[in-house]
């Protein structure tokens, strides 16, 4: 079977939409189950990073993008993300 590069760029969009499912659920799951603690917040951060970078990559269409353009969305999903987790962490204290 001859796959054609559309059909290609198809399948990986739906993988990448089904692991984006997947980690909402675990996300929820985490959220549902009452855990808590710097584990739990750091595998929310982690997959936060992870979908963020997925979605901008995949569905923003930054990989055809300059050099420049993923260095500033990453740095600014990376930035929001730091933030988060000094303000948990500053909280701990």
């Amino acid at each position: 079977m001859n796959v054609t590069p559309t059909r290609g760029i198809a399948r990986r969009l739906d993988l990448v939409f089904a692991f984006l499912v997947a980690a909402t659920g675990v996300t929820w799951l985490v959220g549902e189950t009452g855990s808590a603690g710097p584990a739990a917040v750091a595998l929310i951060l982690g997959l936060a990073l992870v979908k963020g970078w997925l979605v901008i990559r995949e569905f923003m269409l930054l990989r055809r993008a300059s050099l420049l353009w993923n260095l500033v969305v990453a740095g600014w999903l990376v930035l929001i993300l730091a933030t988060i987790a000094l303000t948990y962490w500053k909280a701990l204290r």
